[in-house]
């Protein structure tokens, strides 16, 4: 009598359909168990394969989170990011793509700052994504300095300091009660006025 099949035994997928199961088994094991539950063995085993072949697709555990990472940014940009940026409202822009980032921290939060708490997970994923990094900041300190008449080095500062408080209320609204809805409508306000503010102490007369 033949034995039942283990439900693990491994399946010949395509490569980028193995790569997503496997960065889906890891997305699962940190949000149910915490970041220090993924290894390359346990992945290899919730996948139904070895070790070896989880190195074949990521060659360390720091690769594979930061590919993670990666995906959650290109999830957030699929979203609608890229429409955001194309919008000819600064207000509009400002609370569209804060709406975005948040609801993105609203629903993976757990998976993200697990990912954040990470340096190397985070230095590796800067390094990947410098220029794509840099130019989203540049889109932005030419919108700010457009809108509101500000210095360039003024403009780069603001820029870096205010995307500090959007980074904020998605904590708060992972962490707290805090609505999306308030976070939102408290991360335009005071960004708003902290941008008029500043184009007021340092506009060129």
């Amino acid at each position: 009598m033949q034995s039942e099949p283990d439900k693990k035994t491994r399946r010949r997928l395509a490569p980028e359909t193995r790569r997503a199961q496997i960065l889906d088994d890891a997305a699962r094991l940190i949000i149910q168990e915490g970041l220090s539950a993924v290894s390359m063995e346990r992945l290899g085993r919730e996948a139904g394969i070895s070790k070896a072949l989880v190195y074949n697709y990521f060659p360390s555990r720091d690769d594979l989170l930061a590919a993670l990472l990666h995906r959650e940014f290109e999830d957030l940009r699929h979203r609608g990011i890229e429409e955001a940026l194309r919008v000819d409202n600064f207000t509009d822009l400002i609370r569209f793509t804060t709406r975005l980032y948040l609801a993105q921290i609203k629903e993976r939060g757990a998976l993200l700052q697990a990912l954040f708490s990470d340096p190397s997970v985070v230095r590796l994923m800067h390094e990947t994504n410098r220029q794509q990094q840099e130019q989203t900041t540049r889109y932005f300190v030419k919108q700010v300095r457009q809108e509101f008449g500000l210095p360039l080095p003024i403009a780069i500062a603001a820029t870096d300091m205010l995307m500090s408080v959007t980074e904020k209320a998605g904590k708060l609204v992972s962490e707290t009660d805090l609505s999306l809805e308030d976070a939102e409508e408290m991360c335009v306000t005071l960004l708003m006025a902290g941008l008029r503010g500043l184009s007021a102490r340092f506009k060129p007369a």
